[in-house]
């Protein structure tokens, strides 16, 4: 039995089990291959690439691509990086498997393997993700099983594309982490989220930093150019926000300060939570 050559765990996964002898692997001109249309990636690191380039050109292409013939040329499904690295070694030809597929297998074969395989930036990951989903037809539990992830991480992932174009930018250009992102799209209003986003690039918060102050967000407190960054609370404080909430009934709750000095902020967005803390003191005074 001959060798198989893998495609990597997403498409290992996603296309029928395949042998050398069954399918053959074919010598392509480079030139006669086309580019993928719905390649997710927008760009290519290129010290990465010539590293790549190096490898095959002293080793060759250890794994083939992926194509689909369209009458006298062939259409790339898989190995992007692979083909411009092949061009940039000098490469006429390359190992290719040319396989018959739908368009939606097509698609879908394209994007896990991307997906999976390249070290896509978070936005990159997030419009793959949807773009699977829309071409699909998947939910979010299916795409999590193609892909090998867990639902809560396909859900995350594309609340970053809620973001304004401005962040989304930082994010791509590698400025911003997945985890400032996140933490980010986790604000509801926009007015905050933007402010906070200015105050993470211009004092250079890491994630942690940022989700304190993204708390005092959630916990009504403005944010201002000025406003110093919190440090975490202790174990005893973080207690204390707790049973405040719960005994006065509002979730918006910031203590600000350490164990010798500090303040409690009591936040409420309607009516409704105002007359709970003022039902709250009346009961703490006893009438």
């Amino acid at each position: 039995m001959a060798k198989k050559m893998g495609l990597g765990r997403g498409l290992d996964a996603l296309l029928p089990e395949f042998e050398e002898q069954e399918t053959g692997i074919r010598e392509i001109p480079v030139s006669e291959i086309d580019r993928n249309p719905q390649q997710p990636r927008r760009s290519f690191d290129e010290e990465s690439l010539k590293g790549l380039s190096e490898s095959i050109r002293e080793s060759g292409v250890l794994n083939p691509l992926l194509v689909v013939q369209t009458g006298k040329r062939y259409r790339l499904v898989a190995g992007e990086r692979r083909l411009r690295a092949s061009l940039m070694a000098g490469l006429q030809t390359v190992p290719c498997i040319v396989r018959d597929f739908s368009r939606q297998q097509e698609m879908e074969a394209a994007l896990v393997e991307n997906l999976q395989r390249e070290d896509l930036n978070p936005i990159e990951e997030a419009e793959g993700i949807r773009a699977l989903m829309d071409e699909c037809g998947y939910t979010q539990e299916q795409a999590a099983e193609r892909l090998g992830k867990s639902r809560p991480a396909i859900a995350n992932s594309l609340r970053l594309l809620t973001l304004e174009d401005e962040i989304t930018a930082e994010v791509r250009a590698g400025n911003l982490s997945a985890g400032h992102a996140r933490v980010l799209a986790g604000i509801h209003d926009a007015d905050a989220r933007k402010a906070l986003f200015r105050k993470a690039m211009n004092e250079h918060l890491n994630v942690r930093q940022l989700e304190l102050l993204a708390a005092d967000v959630a916990a009504g407190v403005p944010i201002t150019p000025k406003q110093k960054v919190p440090k975490a609370l202790s174990l005893e404080l973080k207690d204390m926000q707790e049973r405040l909430r719960s005994a006065v009934g509002v979730r918006r709750v910031a203590i600000q300060g350490g164990d010798k000095r500090g303040k409690v902020i009591l936040s409420y967005r309607n009516a409704e939570e105002l007359d709970l803390i003022y039902a709250a003191l009346e009961k703490l005074e006893g009438r």
